[in-house]
């Protein structure tokens, strides 16, 4: 938790009981369904939990946003942007059906009243949103073909409606048919933790 107040101290007390509880639930669920490497659960809250929130350094989700968490897994980034931005609405989607049990549970435990989880694959999504986001489900090509379809044409944030991406590494190969319009932001920028070094949050206007 000292990571995310670190970046994050205006957070509620609602919220700091929120995020504190991840831990003990996705240990809990992970013993039973692999949704986060069992080497890795003990970096949570920086590999998992602080990664997601970026988006929320790279966007300040307005009232009312509607954001669809393509390919959530165990819930990241929906569940931790749903807790940081309680006033918008998360729709978590996966094609793994184990993967959206533990996302569900997840966020009924912590009392999250805006979100949705469903076991779905993306291209079988008809919904519109606000935004889509992703961290590291497929190359960005492919993603855009399959969530396109999805980006409601009305804007109500200050940056307009798209796709935004959590991705790591060299991300020039991915952005090529979109670098006109893609803006690619480093998150070491916002977090000092050197595992941030090579992690970017993309952001694709549609």
């Amino acid at each position: 938790m000292d990571e995310i107040l670190k970046y994050f101290p205006k957070l509620s007390e609602l919220q700091i009981k929120q995020f504190s509880a991840l831990m003990e639930l996705y240990s809990d669920w992970n013993a039973k369904i692999n949704v986060i490497s069992r080497k890795d659960i003990e970096n949570l809250y920086e590999h998992h939990v602080l990664h997601s929130l970026a988006i929320a350094k790279a966007i300040h989700f307005r009232s009312g946003t509607k954001i669809l968490d393509f390919g959530t897994g165990g819930g990241f980034p929906g569940i931790p942007l749903a807790i940081m931005f309680p006033d918008s609405q998360f729709k978590l989607i996966d094609g793994t059906g184990k993967k959206i049990l533990v996302a569900t549970e997840v966020a009924s435990s912590i009392g999250l009243k805006n979100v949705v989880a469903e076991h779905l694959r993306g291209e079988d999504e008809t919904g519109k949103f606000d935004f889509v986001v992703s961290r590291a489900v497929m190359p960005l090509p492919d993603l855009m073909k399959i969530v396109k379809k999805n980006i409601s044409k009305k804007s109500q944030n200050a940056m307009g409606n798209g796709i935004i991406c959590l991705k790591g590494g060299n991300v020039e190969g991915e952005i090529h048919n979109f670098r006109r319009i893609a803006e690619v932001m480093k998150i070491s920028n916002w977090f000092q933790e050197e595992w941030f070094k090579e992690k970017n949050v993309i952001y694709v206007p549609c």
